[in-house]
């Protein structure tokens, strides 16, 4: 199986990209093509072989993803898996995508392989980074309802089937967005700890837009994909536990803003997941109202 690679990059972290360009370059196998796209901003020098695309204009996240699929033909038919990699993470083993091959193969109903994150120096793995809600363990793999937007391998045929990622999530939920639509399609998610991605230990709220499109995103997110009873439900228990979390006051502010900004702006096509999703979700431990 064919695997490419996709990072973009602002293009201010130009020693840790060339790292991580290194990481792809030593995976056993058949050689991992990557493309690096500048997400608004020049491409620092990397490595012979690697393709490079440049942005005029900052996409986001999604967006920027969705173009470096694109370099692989449409939806990514070029190649049978693509890697999504956060320019600053590292592949920490040389087999991850030799696993990945032997992990697609042997399950053909695995659409999505969600990565374990590490910090390089200690080696933890942060709980918001294991998805699924009984996280205490990052060491056991399991069958999990979404995905790690900067370490994940996904089927390239899961694009052409169910769409890319949404663009105008700009950051913010745009896996969950995909994973339910790739899980209405009858594609499965597996959370893998021996495919581990190094990455240093963050805080999501680093971004400045953190709270507003997390907010804006959650409520999109329901809009686009819930059946129409489970909409209030999903949104109520979010906001019941932001505000257990007794965020600061400027952070509430910007969480609300972003709340109502989801209710009075577009957000793409309406496409509920049948019940049937319902259940498969909450069988795997996630019941999608939470």
């Amino acid at each position: 199986m064919k695997v490419g690679a996709v990072i973009i990059t602002m293009g201010n972290r130009p020693d840790e990209l060339r790292a991580l360009l290194d990481s792809v370059a030593k995976q056993d196998g058949d050689r991992v093509e990557a493309v690096v796209v500048g997400n608004g901003s020049p491409v620092p020098d990397v490595p012979d072989g690697v393709r490079t695309i440049e942005l005029p204009e900052n996409l986001g996240i999604p967006g920027g993803r969705n173009i470096g699929l694109e370099a692989f033909g449409p939806c990514g038919r070029d190649v049978d898996i693509v890697m999504f990699l956060d320019d600053d993470g590292l592949l920490a083993q040389h087999d991850t995508a030799e696993l990945c091959r032997q992990a697609f193969a042997a399950d053909p109903r695995l659409g999505i392989i969600s990565f374990r994150i590490a910090d390089p120096e200690t080696g933890v793995t942060q709980r918001r980074h294991v998805p699924r809600l009984r996280a205490s363990d990052p060491m056991r793999s399991s069958r999990v309802t979404t995905f790690l937007g900067g370490a994940n391998a996904v089927r390239t045929k899961v694009f052409a089937e169910v769409g890319g990622l949404p663009d105008e999530f700009f950051y913010a939920h745009e896996e969950t967005d995909l994973a339910w639509r790739a899980l209405d399609a009858g594609w499965m998610i597996d959370y893998r700890s021996d495919m581990v991605l190094y990455h240093p230990t963050t805080a999501p709220s680093r971004h400045a837009v953190y709270h507003r499109m997390v907010a804006r995103n959650r409520v999109w997110l329901a809009r686009r994909n819930l059946p129409a009873p489970l909409v209030p439900v999903y949104l109520g228990v979010w906001l019941l536990l932001t505000l257990l979390r007794r965020p600061s006051r400027p952070a509430l502010q910007a969480w609300f803003g972003g709340f109502r900004e989801g209710w009075a702006t577009p957000c793409g096509p309406r496409r509920p997941m049948k019940w049937r999703t319902v259940w498969r979700l909450t069988r795997l431990g996630r019941p999608p109202v939470i």
